[in-house]
């Protein structure tokens, strides 16, 4: 297979074996999706997030993904407020979630185990969802009724 690069002039050059295999590597990969990053905040606690806003991007999640670093996440946007329920299948490391209302209000935190599916959900309707490393609300001692600062800035849900 030929892959062709375009150079800074203008012309197309054909990538040599050795070189197609490494592009064909790299592009294997990069995410099948792109997701806005944004910065939200919890008091003094800061995370940066992906924001799942798609059904596409909700259903895959963090499947397949290495472990989340100490300050990210995913944040996941629904177009209404619902239930929302989320588990681990194919997700291999431990998560911690928070449900979120329309508002910002965090409305009930939980702990998943990897590779399971355990159904964990919110206690009332939400908006939001919000998966960290597990622990992290725990251990900051971010509870029910905090307000989560920043989701001003996330796109919409598409259904």
């Amino acid at each position: 297979m030929t892959f062709f690069i375009q150079g800074r002039d203008g012309a197309k050059r054909a990538l040599g074996p050795g070189r197609s295999g490494l592009l064909l590597a790299a592009l294997a990969a990069m995410p099948t999706w792109a997701a806005q990053r944004i910065e939200l905040r919890i008091g003094d606690q800061r995370l940066a997030v992906e924001v799942a806003t798609t059904p596409a991007q909700r259903a895959q999640g963090l499947m397949g993904r290495p472990p989340l670093a100490a300050h990210e996440g995913m944040l996941f946007v629904f177009a209404g407020d619902d239930e929302r329920c989320l588990w681990m299948r194919d997700t291999p490391s431990a998560l911690a979630a928070a449900f979120i209302d329309a508002g910002g209000k965090i409305l009930n935190t939980v702990e998943m185990q990897p590779l399971t599916d355990t159904r964990h959900c919110s206690r009332a309707p939400a908006r939001y969802a919000l998966e960290t490393q597990a622990g992290w609300f725990s251990t900051r001692g971010i509870r029910a009724g905090e307000r989560l600062q920043g989701l001003e800035k996330v796109a919409p849900a598409s259904r």
